[in-house]
């Protein structure tokens, strides 16, 4: 078999895009590349993730030594174009510094002779020059091979699914099997993505389809809070059913895998565009919160997706050309980090059960992530015990033969380096790769089983229940439509039956923006709002003015804007794959003047950023009361709007907001009337512009509340719910106090960008405690109506502490074997008379003489067996990290006068002066890490019953006591004594007890 099929294809790419064939919904970057400084290049310089310790910020060894290690290690998972990179631009720098004619100093000769230069070192290097970097590049990636990829089946839970499957799969044949694991392409059927059926077996095709806040493309559906919004309530009950409700439309869509929840990105860079999809920026909440998720969507039946795994922290250079570099970049992360911090809420969704896992676009020290081995087989599939199958994000698939031997066990959409070009990396590819044998039959099996196991395991093949796919087209709106919309096949029919499974879904939604709101500012108790105003001096009516573009919906309609791409009205969702269809939108607007008494209250409303101050100020004289709105929008990188492309070029507040705020706070009332902000938002903003102004008295971060948006927002404001919504992240005083770490890389700094994770565990509030940065707001703040205490905290040990976990036990159920004999190429033939589609991806091959047996050029280290992970054996990894070793209990009160929640957060402070026993070196921690949190009720008032005191009681388990030890590449627990800290955010913590 030639190599270029399937190797060279991916690591290779045509270095000139095809601009008469762009993309569907994925724009090509318009001139993205500017001249850099050195510190900008500094960043491809020096960093070896493996060579680097997450805790210290400090490398293991010296460059020296570490080039001398990398040299003796061959690793050919992905390309590394750093070194050359790094070669062109030192000597451009150089060619540079030795011109220094003056004449060449004039402005206008300098400015003419700048632009030939680096118009024609741009044509060099995407032409010639491109190829010389990757030619000349070390062929090898920095991430471990680990092979050979370990098959599903070793997992009790799993074993009736998996003995179903088997025996399903073992009367597939060779085709029909590639049919199961490879996508038919981009609007071939009905759902962004769709798998290959087998009809004869009763095999259907599998409906894939975004997203994590409801059902994309779709009709009837509800929008349900954004993933931030969910995170922001800490709520588990809410978080497990909002995902119920968004599993039973899907059900009754036909949708058989939901592609969500999201728990990448993780929240290390505040600006990046899709943080709005997940819950937080710590491990924990994201890990509670996604397997509560998980659990209410396969509670109904519906497969769901773990994405994005995994570094895919920022949308800029996330995939090849999309932002006219031709690779995407690359997360470079260390062993610890990886473990602590990224692949935490991964775990916890394993654990959870997740029957699927989506493989991000970017690259993890420098290997793509859908075919980077030590990713997919030695921490997913090994350590993780991860039961499913992995799909690959939409053309996050790089290689043919090279995914496959990682771990990649499904292609989505099928379609190959370039959106609906039709030539799939697998499909017939990959036919022919296990006909030559470069793809083992029993890899090729391992991938079917899995895709099948999982269909079992949810029980979709219950007839009574998924009883004929898809009900609705993702590319029509009409009832009666084409068939196959991305082919040459005219064939129409009904696509459209307009299923309404909303139910009462409302009230789920409306419920989760509500405790998602979070109160950070209440001066003088000034909220909750009274429905008949307050009383005024002559006893005219209280006059309550409401102002910003974000009150109001968006004049054309709340999806007037394709994927919601736009920031028109108020701000319900960000944009992107992960928006869906508003089946309808309150807008705060129109919620506040049907919530006050028209009787005693007098509204006006300024739905606008720019109101007329200056022409007519009595808009703001005039008003006892001003409500001001102000939102931040961002979303997927294939969109761009207002100036922003996904990733938000800044923390402040977009389309003028601060000068709103300032100019309304600062004139309401002339000066003595009050002013509440509402912020909608899709991650932190910096407030230090108006925050402190003695105008205003309150401020609510409302998120991204989803259609309930306005009546959400009532609730709160008016006190018929109490805020009990905390931070999911930290509200800094600057930007720049979130750290380097935190820095969108907003220019590719090589052929290959890099961005270098070189800030270690130390994100969001761990990065501020470090330093002893002084926020505006910390993580977990959240003010209430009313107050609560904490008392009588008391820790229990349960079990001893150890340094290592149990010893990896032998799995107690075996993986299903198969005959793998390859079959004769004849058998891969499409039947006589066939038809095939244009562009559709089957899996048959053109003919017997395309399947050429030679020696495949396998990654070095493919004919080594990797070492099972010795904190593997189970979903989630070794079942003894589960185990509890304390419990820490105390006494929450409510000693205020209204019924309300508080959140209860546990934090860990590990033993000092910690030394790894395998490596020697010192061990760093951050001061304080959460590992546990619940939200209890408690009702309030004068009484001093009991009924105000609930018990807290939190269990702590091996892994919330333990470190990853890259030296011992397993989890440690410490000794030395653990403090434990209590209390309502990460810096309001007045309990603590010692184990």
């Amino acid at each position: 078999m030639p190599n270029e099929s399937y190797e060279l294809r991916g690591k290779y790419s045509k270095l000139t895009p095809d601009r008469d064939k762009s993309p569907p919904l994925r724009p090509s970057l318009e001139a993205a590349y500017r001249s850099s400084s050195e510190e900008e290049f500094s960043d491809i310089d020096e960093f070896d993730p493996l060579n680097y310790d997450g805790g210290s910020g400090k490398r293991r060894r010296t460059p020296s030594s570490r080039r001398a290690a990398a040299e003796s290690t061959a690793y050919k998972d992905a390309p590394d174009s750093r070194a050359g990179v790094t070669r062109l631009f030192s000597n451009e720098k150089q060619a540079v510094a030795r011109s220094r004619l003056r004449r060449w100093l004039v402005p206008s000769r300098l400015c003419c002779f700048m632009v030939l230069l680096f118009t024609g070192a741009l044509v060099l290097l995407l032409s010639v020059g491109g190829l010389w970097v990757y030619k000349s590049a070390p062929e090898d990636g920095q991430s471990p091979p680990w092979y050979p990829s370990p098959r599903g089946g070793t997992v009790k839970s799993w074993e009736d699914s998996y003995k179903k499957a088997a025996a399903l799969v073992k009367q597939m044949t060779l085709v029909e099997k590639v049919n199961v694991t490879t996508g038919v392409g981009w609007a071939m059927e009905m759902c962004v993505g769709n798998t290959g059926a087998v009809d004869r077996l009763g095999f259907p095709s599998l409906c894939l389809q975004d997203g994590p806040l409801g059902i994309r493309f779709a009709d009837n559906v509800s929008a349900f809070p954004a993933g931030v919004t969910v995170g922001a309530t800490w709520n588990k009950d809410l978080m497990y059913r909002r995902g119920r409700a968004h599993a039973d439309e899907a059900r009754m869509k036909g949708i058989n895998v939901l592609l969500g929840p999201s728990m990448g990105p993780l929240g290390r860079m505040p600006a990046g565009g899709r943080n709005w999809e997940g819950f937080g920026a710590d491990p924990v909440l994201q890990g509670v919160a996604a397997a509560q998720t998980i659990r209410g969507i396969q509670d109904a039946g519906v497969i769901a997706t773990a994405k994005h795994y995994i570094g895919n922290e920022q949308e800029h250079f996330r995939q090849s050309w999309e932002w006219g570099t031709p690779n995407a970049i690359s997360s470079n992360i260390d062993d610890r980090t990886l473990h602590e911090l990224y692949a935490w809420p991964f775990a916890d969704s394993i654990r959870a059960g997740v029957a699927s896992v989506m493989c991000s676009y970017n690259q993890v020290n420098d290997s793509y992530a859908c075919g980077n081995s030590k990713l997919l087989n030695g921490i997913l599939k090994d350590e993780l015990g991860f039961q499913g199958f992995v799909q690959s994000d939409w053309l996050a698939q790089r290689s043919g033969v090279g995914s496959a031997l990682a771990g990649l066990d499904m292609s989505m959409p099928g379609d190959g380096l370039k959106w609906t070009d039709g030539k799939s990396l697998w499909g017939a590819q990959l036919t022919k790769a296990v006909l030559n044998s470069s793809v083992p039959m029993e890899r090729l099996n391992d991938m079917t089983t899995r895709i099948v196991a999982a269909w079992y395991q949810l029980g979709q093949d219950n007839r009574t229940v998924w009883d004929g796919g898809p009900n609705f087209s993702s590319w029509t709106n009409d009832e009666v439509g084409l068939l196959h919309p991305g082919s040459d096949d005219k064939s129409t029919g009904i696509v459209n039956k307009f299923v309404n499974p909303q139910g009462g879904h409302g009230s789920i939604a409306r419920d989760v923006a509500a405790e998602g709101t979070v109160l950070v500012k209440n001066e003088g108790d000034i909220l909750p709002l009274s429905r008949n105003g307050s009383a005024t001096k002559n006893g005219s009516k209280y006059r309550v003015g409401i102002f910003g573009d974000d009150s109001r919906t968006n004049p054309n309609g709340p999806n007037s804007c394709a994927d919601r791409g736009c920031n028109i009205g108020t701000l319900a969702m960000g944009w992107g794959s992960g928006a869906v269809e508003f089946p309808y939108l309150v807008a705060p607007l129109d919620a506040l003047r049907e919530a006050f008494d028209t009787d005693s209250v007098y509204v006006t409303d300024f739905p606008t950023n720019t109101p007329p101050i200056k022409k007519s100020p009595e808009i703001l004289m005039d008003q006892d009361l001003c409500l001001v709105f102000v939102n931040s929008d961002a979303g997927e990188g294939f969109i761009a709007a207002d100036g922003i492309r996904g990733d938000r070029n800044d923390l402040y507040l977009q389309k003028g907001g601060d000068k709103l705020v300032q100019d309304v706070a600062n004139g309401c009332g002339n000066g003595t009337g009050s002013t509440v902000v509402v912020v909608h938002a899709v991650g932190p903003v910096i407030l230090e512009k108006w925050i402190d102004l003695s105008g205003v008295k309150a401020v609510l971060l409302a998120h991204l509340p989803g259609q309930e948006s306005g009546n959400a927002l009532v609730d709160i404001l008016f006190g018929d719910k109490n805020p009990s919504g905390k931070l999911p992240y930290t509200i800094a005083k600057r930007a720049e106090d979130y750290g380097e770490g935190s820095k969108i890389l907003y220019y590719p700094n090589g052929v290959v960008p890099q961005q270098n994770f070189t800030e270690g565990v130390y994100i969001d509030y761990r990065h501020f405690d470090r330093y002893n940065i002084t926020p505006r707001y910390e993580f977990g703040f959240g003010l209430s109506y009313t107050k609560f205490h904490l008392s009588s905290l008391f820790v229990h040990q349960t079990k001893a502490k150890t340094p290592l976990p149990s010893t990896r036990a032998d799995a107690v159920v075996a993986p299903p074997d198969f005959d793998k004999t390859i079959p004769a190429p004849e058998s891969a033939l499409a039947p006589p008379g066939f038809r095939k589609l244009k562009k559709y991806i089957y899996p048959y091959i053109s003919s017997t003489s395309d399947v050429t047996v030679g020696r495949y050029p396998y990654p070095s280290g493919y004919s080594v067996n990797a070492p099972l992970s010795p904190a593997g054996g189970d979903q989630g990894g070794n079942p003894s990290l589960y185990d509890i070793h304390a419990t820490v209990q105390a006494t929450l009160t409510n000693i205020g006068d209204r019924d309300g929640a508080a959140v209860v957060q546990l934090y860990v402070q590990f033993p000092p002066n910690t030394t790894d026993t395998a490596s020697g070196a010192p061990v760093a921690f951050p001061p304080r890490v959460l590992r546990a949190f619940d939200k209890f009720a408690v009702p309030g008032g004068l009484d001093k019953t009991a009924g105000k005191r609930k018990k807290v009681a939190f269990e702590v388990t091996r892994r919330d006591l333990s470190y990853w030890s890259s030296a011992q590449q397993n989890w440690v627990m410490p000794t030395g004594t653990f403090t434990f800290w209590m209390g309502f955010s990460s810096r309001d913590l007045p309990l603590t007890g010692k184990f």
